[in-house]
C-alpha cells in the first residue's frame, strides 16, 4: 500500500445509530474530541508546557472520514464521535466552521484543510466535490518523487494561509517520502487582542511556582477588571478557580484553570474536564472587578499523532494491510504513514497570537478575589457562538 501524510500545521446530524443529534450536542462532541485529544497528548509528559488545536486536528480526521470505508471508517467516526456522511451533521459543521472563521475587530481567525495529491492519482469524483465544499479545504497537485519540492510546496500553503507568516517548522523530507501520495495538510491561525489590555508599565517580575516546587522569577502581567469568574471543586473536594479573559469583540475568549493549592497537581483538576463541566463554567461564571495576575507566556509543541490516534482508536488508518482508504481512490491502496502536528501560542499585554468529565460544584465566594496564576494552569481558547475550542494547552513553566 502506499501512504498518505498527515500533516496538522498551526502557528495547528444523526449519529452512527441513527438517532438524530441536535446542533447542541454535536458542540458537545467537538468539546470532548478536544479534551480527549488534549489529555491523550499529554500523557506523555504532564509536567511541561502544552498546547494543541483540536480544532485544526478535528477537520483533517472529518476529511478523511469522507475518504474512509469498513473499519477504517469505523474507527475515525468513533474518534470524532460523529458521522460526517449524514447530511445534518454536514449541515451543522459548515455552521460551526462558519462561525469559526469569522474575524472582526480585530481578531483575526483561520482555519484551511487542503488535500496534496500525487500527479496521475485519480480521486474519486465524489471525494474530489467533497474536499472542495468543506471548510475552506481544497486540492492541490504534487510531484511526491520529488520529496524536496513537495515539502516546499507544502510549506508555501502552509504560509499563505498563516497571516503573520510566522511559521518555522517546515514538513522533512522524511516526513514527504518519494512512496507518498496524498498529504493532508490543515492549519488553524488565531491573532486577537484583549477586550481590556494589560499595561506594559504594570508587568512585574514574580514568582511562579512548577510542578516541581521550585520557584521562577517570570515577567508577570497585571490588571484590574471586570472578568468572569468563579470557584469550584471537583468531587474528590479538589478546589480550584476559572476566569474568563474575553478578547475583542467578545466572540472569543480564553478560560484559565488554576488549582486553588500549589500543592494540588494540575492533572488531578484536568481529569475532570468534560464538555460538561465547560458549559457549567460558562453559565455559572459571575462578572466580577478583580486583580488578574498572569505570567506572558510563549509554547510551541510538535506531536507525532500517531501514538495519540492509536490511545483513541485509530489504527487502521496507519496499517498498510489493513487501512481502507477506496472512498480517496481506487487506484492504489492508501494508508496514514505521517500524522504531525505543531502547535504554537503566544501571550502577552496586548493580546494572543496563536498558529497552529465529572460534575462540578460551584463555589460561594467569601472575599473579595484576585486571580494570581503563580503555579501551573490549563488553558483553552474557546469561541462563544459556537463553542469550539480552537486551543487547549498548560502552562507548567512560563519562562
Amino acid at each position: 500500500m502506499l501512504p498518505i501524510v498527515f500533516l496538522a500545521f498551526i502557528l495547528t446530524w444523526c449519529s452512527t445509530k441513527g438517532n438524530c443529534i441536535s446542533y447542541d450536542e454535536l458542540k458537545d462532541l467537538k468539546i470532548e474530541f478536544a479534551i480527549n485529544l488534549y489529555r491523550r497528548a499529554s500523557e506523555a509528559d504532564n509536567r511541561t508546557n502544552l498546547v494543541i488545536s483540536p480544532a485544526s486536528v478535528a477537520i483533517s480526521l472529518e476529511l478523511l472520514q469522507f475518504g474512509a470505508q469498513g473499519n477504517t471508517f469505523m474507527e475515525l467516526q468513533n474518534a470524532l464521535g460523529y458521522n460526517v456522511h449524514d447530511q445534518s451533521v454536514q449541515d451543522m459543521l459548515h455552521k460551526v466552521y462558519e462561525g469559526a472563521a469569522d474575524s472582526s475587530q480585530g481578531a483575526v481567525v483561520q482555519l484551511a484543510c487542503s488535500l496534496f495529491v500525487h500527479t496521475g492519482v485519480q480521486l474519486s469524483p465524489h471525494f474530489a466535490a467533497r474536499v472542495a465544499h468543506w471548510a475552506n479545504s481544497s486540492l492541490q497537485q504534487a510531484n511526491f518523487t520529488n520529496p524536496n519540492q513537495t515539502a516546499a510546496q507544502i510549506q508555501g500553503w502552509i504560509t499563505g494561509n498563516i497571516a503573520d507568516r510566522d511559521v518555522h517548522s517546515v514538513p522533512s523530507e522524511e516526513a514527504v517520502s518519494p512512496l507518498s501520495r496524498v498529504a493532508v495538510v490543515s492549519t488553524m491561525y488565531f491573532k486577537s487582542t484583549w477586550l481590556k489590555k494589560f499595561s506594559f508599565m504594570d508587568t512585574q517580575i514574580l514568582p511562579f511556582t512548577t510542578a516541581e516546587s521550585s520557584t521562577l522569577k517570570v515577567p508577570t502581567m497585571h490588571h484590574t477588571a471586570e472578568v468572569n469568574y468563579g470557584q469550584f471543586q471537583t468531587t474528590t473536594q479538589d478546589a480550584f478557580s476559572v476566569v474568563e479573559l474575553p478578547y475583542l469583540g467578545e466572540k472569543l475568549s480564553m478560560f484559565i484553570v488554576l488549582p486553588s493549592h500549589k500543592r494540588t497537581p494540575l492533572s488531578q483538576i484536568e481529569s475532570h474536564l468534560s464538555a460538561k463541566t465547560i458549559t457549567l463554567w460558562s453559565s455559572s461564571l459571575k462578572r466580577t472587578k478583580m486583580d488578574v495576575f498572569l505570567p506572558r507566556f510563549s509554547i510551541q509543541s510538535l506531536f507525532d499523532l500517531k501514538t495519540v490516534f492509536s490511545t483513541l482508536g485509530i489504527r487502521d488508518a496507519f496499517d498498510p494491510t489493513t487501512a481502507n482508504f477506496k472512498g480517496i481512490s481506487e487506484q492504489a491502496g492508501l494508508y496514514i504513514s505521517e500524522a504531525i502536528h505543531n502547535a504554537k501560542i503566544e501571550v502577552t499585554e496586548d493580546g494572543t497570537k496563536a498558529s497552529g468529565a465529572t460534575a462540578m460544584l460551584l463555589l460561594k465566594r467569601s472575599r473579595t478575589p484576585i486571580f494570581k496564576a503563580d503555579r501551573p494552569f490549563t488553558f483553552f481558547l474557546r469561541q462563544a457562538n459556537t463553542g469550539s475550542i480552537l486551543f487547549m494547552g498548560r502552562v507548567t513553566n512560563p519562562s
